[in-house]
């Protein structure tokens, strides 16, 4: 990122219609590159995760490159848009859980949950650090380490600064966040994710006026947290197209027959693809008919968990988009006519991870 090049908009003072130029405005910050772990437990080993600080880096370098204008700092928001979505008790959890570890185990290296409450144990929250990690996650992907929290509350200041951007007027705006925030339910982290930035700026929107919104979440894996937060809300709508559960992570989340409750009945929407064969005429089929869900819908503003794992040759993912596929992919998203947030989920191969982006990007902006 170049010198100088992260500015400080005014927050929650934006008016209908004063958006300021064609090129889609970027939020980030450098202080959620200071989640970063070591280690996560997957495929039968410990390694290093996919999930670094060198992904918002590179891809904020590749925004740089493209624009001249500057990177926006996101604005330093209170707890509440967090606690709108997420349990105090879990909020307050990612708060401490550092010190805990550090405190009761005194140990230095990442704090990694190892006792789960599944089935037939007692939902309770224990007094040890080691028993709140384990009933607070999933799974053991998600990993607590010296500095989280600061990139975490970074990572959805991120998300609610682009929201606010799209509330003021912008046609569009993208939300660097990193950590991801797809698989975090409202007390639960997994799968690189502790706080759910999608559901926290599709709630933020609404809380501005927007009467609906629907989320579109593409990322090759399901969106579990976001299905679980809406679950039962009709204002929200939550379509997913991703790799089919019977064959990929998260697998007990994302099956065509999980169409809400209540009152949320019909209002979530899932595309499990088959993994391996799915390419662009493939996907684009799919998005087709979720971006008709979401006209359907009559949404008035959008949130897309823009995942980039769907790329041919992502380390972590199986289908078969091209580069030039995701200018499609925008030019389709674009085609809706909504006022939309576009927040960073997944997307692991480095090298291809800016150009994949941008291409989403620039192919929404070139439809405007």
């Amino acid at each position: 990122m170049r010198p100088g090049s992260v500015v400080t908009p005014a927050c929650r003072d934006y008016h209908a219609g004063d958006a300021s130029g064609s090129i889609m405005k970027t939020v980030y910050s450098p202080t959620q590159e200071l989640h970063d772990v070591r280690l996560e437990v997957t495929t039968g080993d410990a390694r290093q995760p996919y999930e670094s600080p060198a992904r918002g880096r590179t891809l904020a370098d590749a925004v740089t490159q493209q624009t001249p204008e500057e990177i926006i700092k996101p604005c330093d928001f209170s707890l509440e848009p967090l606690l709108a979505i997420h349990t105090a008790p879990y909020i307050n959890f990612l708060q401490v859980a550092w010190d805990l570890w550090v405190e009761e185990c005194g140990s230095s290296v990442d704090a990694i949950p190892y006792c789960f409450p599944h089935r037939g144990l007692y939902q309770v929250e224990p007094r040890n650090i080691e028993g709140k990690l384990g009933y607070y996650s999933f799974d053991l992907s998600a990993a607590i380490g010296a500095r989280t929290w600061e990139g975490v509350r970074a990572s959805a200041n991120t998300a609610l600064t682009a929201a606010d951007l799209v509330a003021g007027g912008e046609t569009a705006a993208f939300g660097l966040c990193r950590p991801p925030g797809h698989h975090a339910g409202k007390d639960l982290m997994g799968g690189y994710c502790y706080i759910n930035n999608a559901a926290v700026a599709a709630q933020s929107l609404r809380d501005c006026g927007f009467s609906r919104v629907a989320i579109l979440d593409v990322d090759y894996h399901h969106g579990n947290g976001t299905q679980s937060i809406f679950y039962r809300r009709s204002d929200v709508l939550f379509v997913s197209i991703h790799a089919d559960p019977d064959d990929e992570y998260p697998h007990f989340s994302g099956y065509t027959s999980e169409t809400g409750e209540d009152e949320g009945v019909n209002f979530n929407i899932n595309y499990p693809l088959a993994v391996d064969t799915t390419d662009w005429p493939v996907y684009s089929d799919a998005l087709a008919s979720a971006l008709m869900k979401i006209r359907d819908f009559k949404a008035a503003a959008l949130v897309v968990s823009l995942g980039l794992d769907t790329f041919v040759g992502d380390p972590i993912a199986r289908f078969k988009l091209n580069t030039g596929d995701y200018s499609q992919m925008g030019k389709a998203i674009a085609d809706c006519g909504l006022r939309t947030v576009f927040l960073l989920e997944g997307g692991y191969a480095l090298d291809h991870l800016g150009a994949n982006t941008l291409h989403v990007l620039n192919g929404f902006e070139d439809s405007g």
